[in-house]
């Protein structure tokens, strides 16, 4: 347990059976937390991701109950890193995060909890897939830098509220979020953070995907709890 200003927070590493492999995850859970949110890393990333581990730092602080999980086993990394065979199977990374999400539902620290994703690169078409599956479960959905398109088919069938966040020095994949945003049926905004490139690594513009992420979640998850 490590504290965070006055609140605690319950830092456990979890392993969630998927068919015949076991996944590591890493889990959160602050005292009287008002939500959970599952985390969908992009290609070539893991749960070890300096930013999503940094979001999920302030989806804390603010109250949140999080998950950042391995999507793919080391094997499948490894052939991933040689060929990229993983990285955009979409239909495979959206079942694991709703075996992840059935998991959430039956632990007791998060069995309570109104449950959202937040989705990096290719980890948001995943939890966009994952969230049109799980249409009656997600309350909210983050996208950072974040590739819908990928979603096909189930953005339409995507109920939750998404929030799109791309930085505005991104310029490809800003157009494929526009695109996508007006495919979304759900409540859906699109949020651009001036002069961020692809993985936000310009002084504060993380800061501002979690300040926006959270203010999402809080309006959009929190009460749904």
């Amino acid at each position: 347990m490590r504290e965070r200003g006055l609140a605690s927070i319950e830092q456990r590493t979890v392993r969630i059976t998927v068919g015949r492999q076991a996944l590591e995850g890493d889990l959160g859970v602050p005292a009287h937390a008002r939500g959970v949110v599952l985390f969908a890393h992009g290609s070539g990333s893991s749960r070890f991701s300096a930013r999503n581990k940094h979001v999920a730092a302030v989806l804390q602080e603010n109250g949140f109950a999080t998950l950042l999980i391995d999507l793919l086993t080391p094997n499948e990394e490894e052939l991933d890193r040689l060929s990229g065979e993983y990285r955009f199977d979409i239909g495979r990374l959206a079942e694991r995060l709703i075996v992840f999400a059935e998991w959430l539902a039956a632990e007791d620290a998060t069995a309570s909890l109104a449950l959202s994703m937040f989705g990096a690169s290719t980890g948001g078409g995943a939890a966009l897939v994952a969230a049109a599956e799980l249409a009656d479960r997600v309350a909210a959905v983050v996208s950072r830098g974040g590739r819908p398109d990928l979603a096909g088919e189930a953005l339409e069938r995507v109920l939750a509220p998404t929030l799109l966040i791309v930085g505005g020095s991104d310029e490809v994949v800003l157009e494929l979020n526009r695109a996508a945003l007006s495919r979304l049926h759900a409540t859906a905004r699109l949020e651009v953070i001036p002069g961020a490139t692809h993985l936000f690594e310009e002084p504060g513009a993380l800061d501002e995907v979690a300040r926006h992420a959270a203010a999402w979640f809080e309006t959009y998850a929190s009460r749904a709890s």
